[in-house]
């Protein structure tokens, strides 16, 4: 990754004590595995007004269900309304922010200012926090946000360390920017590709992905690479900013946000937990801290994509999109989690999510990266009839481990 080459100026430090790590849930399973592996916060998406619309997504029972869990842990949920709304989305919007309030939502993340004007008008109670819909990026932008009554900006994820100095040493504010996941290949998710393509729309929460499509280039009907079979995606690298969290520290960033909602449990596990840990050994030795290489490598058990700084640093260039056929780059499978553990036999009960078989190594790991390999033993159905594979998805298994697990813990595989 690209290294910083001059120091930055220091922004107020007006921030909360620790930096927020907020974490995505695109369900109910993931919204308790984010808070499990160590977010403070998840943001999740409701039924209607969010931009994620092929999530599982959450009914208001869900989101109750969800914030009292989140509750046990000390945790706060987020709900996501950060649609750009045509005139037929107005009618039940404050029907709809009035079920989130009393379901208790701590906050909103809106960029539409008729989502925002009525949040602040019929559920004061709810924190409105502007949506990086917004391509909020400098100090003046802020401060007419703060002074509408916003406690905290989530700013663009184009602007770069620079910018988020000089806006923290204007602006006494909340800020939240994106530390890791996915990266729009247009200017801060105004895209119309999708549109164009296939009648969605993205900024209505329909986006197709449309620039991780693979493209052939023609040239008057013919094809204009060195092989015909040739093909290329726009999409771009994922952001990681793991390597360089005492800088978005010191700079005062009050909230990590995680990308990815549309992610698997497996992934918002591993990736809130490095975080996690790093964050805690930074606050607990800033002047010893040190980025341990088994964080970076939790990260990279799960990335599907190749990693880097995105704005950050600097202006990203060619090398930062992916025009290359994808290839998928993690190099493990969510086998199976931890139900139940039996310490007098020292037998666990696994649900299966991949398939597994005896003999074959598998990595147990938890909160706090705990986690250790072991081999497959015998496996048992639930019942006790031996089974020759884990093959059927969600079944309940009996299987020995080596260490001690608890309910919660993952297994994985190497691909």
């Amino acid at each position: 990754m690209t290294t910083m080459t001059k120091p930055l100026p220091k922004g107020k430090r007006h921030r909360l004590d620790k930096p927020e790590l907020l974490a995505p849930a695109g369900s109910l399973e993931k919204l308790k595995f984010a808070v499990h592996y160590g977010a403070d916060a998840v943001y999740i998406g409701g039924q209607k007004y969010g931009l994620r619309s092929n999530a599982d997504n959450f009914s208001l029972e869900e989101m109750r269900e969800g914030v009292e869990f989140a509750r046990r842990y000390g945790a706060k949920v987020f709900v996501a309304t950060n649609i750009y709304a045509h005139n037929e989305d107005i009618e039940g919007l404050g029907e709809y922010l009035c079920g989130l309030r009393d379901v208790g939502v701590a906050a909103i993340i809106a960029a539409d200012p008729v989502v925002i004007e009525t949040a602040q008008r019929l559920t004061p109670e709810l924190e409105v926090h502007l949506s990086t819909q917004q391509s909020t990026m400098n100090w003046r932008a802020v401060q007419f946000w703060k002074e509408q009554g916003l406690p905290r900006v989530v700013l663009a994820r184009e602007t770069s360390f620079e910018d988020i100095a000089e806006i923290k040493a204007h602006v006494d504010i909340e800020l939240e920017v994106f530390v890791h996941g996915a990266m729009c290949s247009s200017y801060s998710g105004r895209c119309v590709l999708s549109n164009h393509f296939t009648d969605r729309d993205s900024n209505r929460g329909g986006c197709c992905q449309s620039c991780r499509w693979k493209y052939e280039l023609q040239r008057e009907g013919a094809p204009a690479l060195e092989e015909a079979g040739d093909a290329f995606t726009m999409g771009s690298k994922d952001l990681c900013m793991i390597e360089h969290l005492p800088q978005l520290i010191e700079l005062g960033i009050d909230s990590f946000k995680i990308e990815g909602r549309m992610k698997s449990v497996h992934y918002v596990a591993s990736v809130v937990n490095a975080y996690r840990q790093a964050i805690d050994a930074y606050f607990a030795d800033p002047e010893g801290y040190k980025l341990k290489p088994e964080w970076r490598e939790e990260i990279d058990k799960a990335a599907n994509r190749p990693l880097n700084t995105g704005f950050f640093l600097d202006e990203p260039g060619a090398e930062a999109h992916i025009y290359e056929p994808e290839e998928k780059k993690a190099p493990y499978d969510f086998a199976g989690v931890v139900l139940d553990y039996d310490s007098a036999t020292g037998t666990a009960i696994v649900q299966q999510r991949n398939h597994f078989r005896p003999g074959q190594e598998v990595e147990f790991f938890g909160p706090g990266g705990t986690f250790f390999k072991q081999t497959i033993g015998e496996i048992f159905s639930e019942e006790g009839e031996r089974l020759d594979a884990a093959r059927h998805p969600l079944q309940r298994l009996r299987i020995r481990t080596d260490r001690p697990v608890k309910p919660m813990d993952m297994m994985r595989k190497r691909i």
